[in-house]
């Protein structure tokens, strides 16, 4: 009997540990699968030293002023554009409130003037202002809207705009500007609020600071622009130097210009659409599948069909034009050879300007919205290089 339960003991050892075995050895055979997870959901982040670029009013005699928030209470607290990315062509602009981040939008506003603020997660929305050294304070304000931007200037007393800009630790400068994905004047809402435009530091335009302001803070109409507007060309670029067309196809075969619309004075931030039987469509960045290597670029019908974007060779080979990395809130974009090739995109003036091609991301998040029901990772715009 003794040697019966020995043995039953020893029995039962042994099951239990093959079980174990068996239960380990499944666990490392789903290591891959997480470990594959992992690196989907990692793919666009890149380890990148947080660069806080300062804010200021620039006063014409070359004097910089200070931008802050002000809260009702009368304090103040740093504005600062968020470099968190080896590219500063598209930086946030945010307030720091006692180690709280707040996005900075500018406002709808019946008047010419829309102001620009700070928002609190619990709806309250604070005033940006530049201070003299005197202490006067000048409002920062949405003064003109010219396509997708709106300019922004900090307000003096006398009724004069100074310029406003984003300064990095190594005195490159950017410009502080609202950027506007939606034609409308409404953007969306955000804790109760109507925003106009998304305030962000770009790299200076070559002629923004020359545009003709309004002067009267007067009620104003619905946008108007009486711009006559200029088609820009939009090309890959081969490492040879040719050029090549970026064009929508459909699914019989049926192609279709892609172009960027310059529908205003300002050529820093356009729309790139799809020329399609006399419709113009937008074309979008959208959302990978997990089978996917790189985001698809498509053009968006009215109905939800679908147009590739394609870049076509001398040879009419159709060249796949795709998001191939995120750089923090922008999508590089490029065409890609039989080989596996990268080609530049650029936008192309009549008269020779050039403009980078590239995805913008607006919010942290992976779905910017959803067009016709798909979702959209990214916007497609023209901007300054």
């Amino acid at each position: 009997m003794k040697n019966s339960n020995l043995s039953f003991i020893k029995t039962t050892c042994y099951n239990v540990f093959i079980i174990g075995f068996l239960f380990l050895l499944t666990a490392c055979n789903n290591g891959p699968s997480k470990d594959k997870t992992n690196k989907t959901a990692t793919k666009d982040t890149v380890k990148f030293e947080t660069i806080y670029w300062n804010v200021k009013a620039i006063h014409p005699n070359g004097q910089s002023l200070d931008v802050k928030m002000f809260d009702n209470a009368g304090e103040s607290f740093d504005i600062k554009a968020i470099q968190n990315s080896d590219q500063d062509n598209l930086l946030d602009v945010k307030a720091i409130v006692d180690g709280e981040i707040l996005p900075v939008k500018v406002l709808v506003s019946k008047n010419q003037y829309t102001p620009v603020v700070a928002i609190t997660d619990a709806g309250s929305a604070y005033k940006l202002k530049a201070i003299t050294p005197e202490g006067e304070e000048f409002e920062i304000i949405g003064v003109v809207r010219f396509g997708n931007v709106v300019i922004i200037k900090a307000l003096t007393s006398k009724g004069k705009f100074y310029g406003v800009k984003a300064i990095s630790p190594t005195g490159q400068l950017n410009d502080i500007k609202g950027i506007k994905i939606n034609s409308q004047d409404r953007e969306m809402t955000l804790k109760g609020h109507s925003i106009y435009a998304h305030v962000k530091a770009m790299h200076p335009s070559d002629n923004e600071d020359n545009f003709t302001l309004p002067k009267k803070n007067i009620t104003k109409g619905p946008y108007k622009s009486n711009f006559e507007r200029i088609i820009w060309n939009i090309k890959a670029i081969t490492p040879d130097g040719k050029n090549l067309d970026i064009k929508a196809i459909d699914a019989k075969g049926n192609i279709f210009d892609v172009k960027a619309i310059q529908d205003s004075k300002q050529h820093s931030f356009m729309d790139i659409k799809a020329l399609v039987e006399g419709a113009e469509l937008p074309v979008k960045i959208l959302q990978r599948s997990e089978s996917d290597e790189y985001a698809p670029i498509k053009a968006i019908g009215i109905d939800g069909t679908i147009y590739d974007i394609k870049a076509l060779t001398e040879d009419k080979i159709k060249l796949d034009v795709k998001g191939i990395s995120r750089s923090g809130n922008i999508i590089h974009v490029k065409a890609i050879d039989e080989n596996g090739e990268f080609y530049g995109v650029k936008a192309f003036a009549p008269d020779g300007k050039l403009n980078a091609v590239k995805g913008i991301k607006i919010f942290n998040r992976t779905v910017e919205m959803k067009v016709q029901g798909h979702p959209v990772y990214a916007h497609l715009k023209a901007i300054s290089q």
